[in-house]
Formats: C-alpha cells, sequence, structure tokens
C-alpha cells in the first residue's frame, strides 16, 4: 500500500508541472527518436545490401585480373578454368563505360558489356521481350544487342526496340531483346547497358585481353571448393603474386558489406546516444531544482516518518517516469521519421521490435541513473533542517 502511495505521489508531482516535465523530456524524446531513426536507416541499409548481393547468388564468384602490367586471360584460360572442380558455369566479361550508343538522330552515353550466353544465367539476367544471346551469335561474331531499359526509355520511347537498330562506334546492331529492369544500387543502375557479344566486342574494341571472369559453383557448398581450386591456379600462373588478380565470392562479399553496415550502425548509434546523454543531463538538473523546491515537503514527511529508502524512490520514480514517457514519445516520433524517409525520400529503414525495446529501456536507465544523485541527496535532507527550508 505505501509503494502505490509512493507511485500516486510521484505522478501527481510529474502532472504538476505540465511545461517543465515536457521540456525535461525533450532531449529524452529527441535521443530516443533519433536512436530509432538512424539505427533503422543502418538496418534498412544492411539489409538492402544483403538481398542485393544474395539476389545475385550465392555461388557467384568472380576473378578479376586487376594489374594492367600482365596481359589478360585467353581463350585456353577460360576453357581450362571451366574444368576445374566445383564449376558450373564460366562467363568471360569484357565491358566499356561511356559508350555513345546512336539510333537515328537521338545519342546516348551508356556502358557496353560483351560476354557469353552463360553470362546471363550467372549473373540473374531475365529478358523481358526478345531473347538473350544465343551460342550462334558467339560463334558467327553477331552484331546482335540486347538492351536495358535506360536504353529503351532514351531512344525508344513508346515504341518496340526488338528488331531495330542502334550504331556502337560505326557498326549497327540490331536489338533481339530487352532485359527486365533490374533497378539501381550502390554501383549505379542496372538498367543502363548494352549486352553483346563477345566475339564481337574483341574486332570493335580492338583488344582480346579479357580481365574479369563470372564462374558459378555447381553449388553453394561447392563454392568455397572451386575458388580453393581457381586461387591455387591463378597464384601459379601470377607466381605467386596476388596483387595482380583477386578471386572473390559472394558470401564474402556479403560479410564484408555485413561488417561495414553494422560499422555505420554503431557509428550513428553513438551520436543518437549523446542526445540521450544531454537528456539526462537535463533529468538530473531539474531534479535537483525539484529537491530544493520541495525541501520542506521532504521534512514534513520525514518528520512524519517516512524512511531515506522511501523519499529516494520517490524521485527516482519521478525520474524514471519522465524518462519513460519521452522514450514513449521518442519512439513515436522515430517511427514518424523513417516513415518519412522510407516513403517521401525513398531510403531503407528498417525498424526491429528489439531496437524499440532496447530503446525504452534504455531511457528508463537513463531516468533511474540521471535521478540517483538528486534522490540520494533528497533522502540525506536533516529533517530540522528540511522543516527550517524557507
Amino acid at each position: 500500500m505505501r509503494r502505490l502511495m509512493l507511485f500516486k505521489m510521484a505522478f501527481t508531482s510529474v502532472a504538476s508541472n505540465k511545461i517543465r516535465t515536457f521540456l525535461t523530456m525533450l532531449g529524452i524524446i529527441i535521443g530516443i527518436s533519433s536512436v530509432i531513426t538512424l539505427v533503422g536507416l543502418g538496418e534498412g541499409t544492411k539489409k538492402q545490401v544483403q538481398e542485393q548481393i544474395e539476389s545475385l547468388g550465392t555461388n557467384l564468384i568472380t576473378v578479376n585480373i586487376t594489374s594492367r602490367r600482365t596481359k589478360g586471360l585467353s581463350d585456353e584460360d577460360i576453357e581450362l578454368i571451366k574444368t576445374k572442380p566445383g564449376i558450373k558455369n564460366v562467363a568471360p566479361l569484357l565491358n566499356q563505360n561511356g559508350i555513345i550508343v546512336k539510333s537515328g538522330t537521338k545519342t546516348y552515353s551508356t556502358t557496353v558489356e560483351a560476354s557469353t550466353p552463360e553470362y546471363f544465367g550467372i549473373r540473374k539476367l531475365d529478358v523481358e521481350s526478345g531473347r538473350s544471346l544465343e551460342k550462334d551469335d558467339i560463334e558467327s561474331r553477331g552484331t546482335v544487342a540486347v538492351i536495358g531499359q535506360d536504353i529503351v526509355t532514351e531512344l525508344f520511347p513508346l515504341q518496340n526496340p526488338i528488331g531495330q537498330s542502334i550504331n556502337i562506334q560505326g557498326v549497327d546492331f540490331t536489338i533481339v531483346g530487352v532485359l527486365k529492369s533490374q533497378g539501381s544500387s550502390a554501383g549505379g543502375s542496372g538498367d543502363d547497358r548494352v549486352i553483346i557479344p563477345i566475339t564481337t566486342a574483341k574486332r570493335l574494341f580492338k583488344t582480346d585481353e579479357v580481365r574479369t571472369i563470372y564462374i558459378e559453383g555447381t553449388s553453394r557448398e561447392d563454392t568455397q571448393l572451386a575458388r580453393g581450386y581457381l586461387e591455387l591456379y591463378f597464384n601459379s600462373r601470377f607466381k605467386g603474386d596476388t596483387s595482380q588478380y583477386r578471386v572473390f565470392d559472394q558470401t564474402s562479399l556479403l560479410e564484408t558489406a555485413t561488417k561495414t553496415t553494422e560499422s555505420m550502425t554503431l557509428m550513428l548509434m553513438g551520436i543518437a546516444a549523446i542526445s540521450l546523454l544531454v537528456g539526462g543531463i537535463g533529468i538530473m538538473n531539474i531534479m535537483l531544482v525539484a529537491v530544493i523546491e520541495r525541501t520542506r515537503e521532504i521534512g514534513i514527511r520525514k518528520a512524519l516518518g517516512a524512511k531515506r529508502r522511501d523519499i529516494m524512490i520517490q524521485f527516482l520514480i519521478e525520474s524514471s517516469t519522465v524518462s519513460l514517457i519521452g522514450g514513449v514519445l521518442g519512439v513515436i516520433l522515430g517511427y514518424i521519421l523513417a516513415s518519412f524517409l522510407k516513403s517521401i525520400l525513398s531510403m531503407a529503414v528498417y525498424i526491429s521490435f528489439n531496437v524499440v525495446l532496447f530503446a525504452v529501456v534504455f531511457s528508463i536507465f537513463v531516468g533511474i541513473f540521471f535521478g540517483m544523485y538528486p534522490a540520494s541527496r533528497a533522502s540525506k535532507l536533516n529533517p530540522i533542517d528540511a522543516l527550517r527550508y524557507e
């Protein structure tokens, strides 16, 4: 019954000074809403990056010849790589950025990618209309192209591009397929590309060097086995100089991306925690003022038999109540800000229940921690001195 009375007195005291209580809560509200929004932004970014990487397939391996001092991969190298254990498909890639593509009087600067039919399956590229590259296109050095949605929008608005021609560096290519929209990622737009046969590209760009290949493992479990054989092969080819090549799979890329986004989330949480610290200091200052204002009240209560523990609990309840209400309002404000970022600015935001629970519990902890000193000070007041206080 006495504990219930302490809670009632604490709530009455908080409610009696609404403006001061709200201003005290403001630091907690801003701090908690910042934690909710910034952590949600970090988690959303991590989730988006993970989905984008996993959408490429967990058994994808990429090999890059990074050194310009050495010759790229030949057809013989690629055929030999195909025989390594754990490898299902191999697709070499030649790409040129900033290539001007023409259609009639219209021009557009885009990326030209040159590969084989296997490239579409390995990179999970689906065709919306028409077809992808075929084996005959490679063998006959066909002048055919598969284009992305950005090319359709820029060069063929309100038209069916299948069967029409585009000119790339003086050579006319017949459009045989249009890719499904890939959307945008950190690497740019997935729809801003033209794909042509690699045999045609070698003549067009006057190069025979392939510096990037995409490899599909037979299964997710065999990907690490295949990567091991690839590293042995390239280590032998480049005589132990690992700086000349790079072999990486989606698992290692996913781990790196996850660690990076987690570090970013922790940094954002640290920034938001500063607001909570300021809010906690505000609570402590206001509670110290409350102790001074209510000195006579404390003296009367002690004279009537209230113990130090009762006084301390009452002030701790008041500080934690202010902090808890501020935390709940901060969560609501955080959800509003997150919804704004997600719907209006199209940013990736993901708020989990654990983050909300942590924010509310932490707000209570802030109230108790920063209310401890004022509560202790109030409980130690001498009842005679407190009664004489004016």
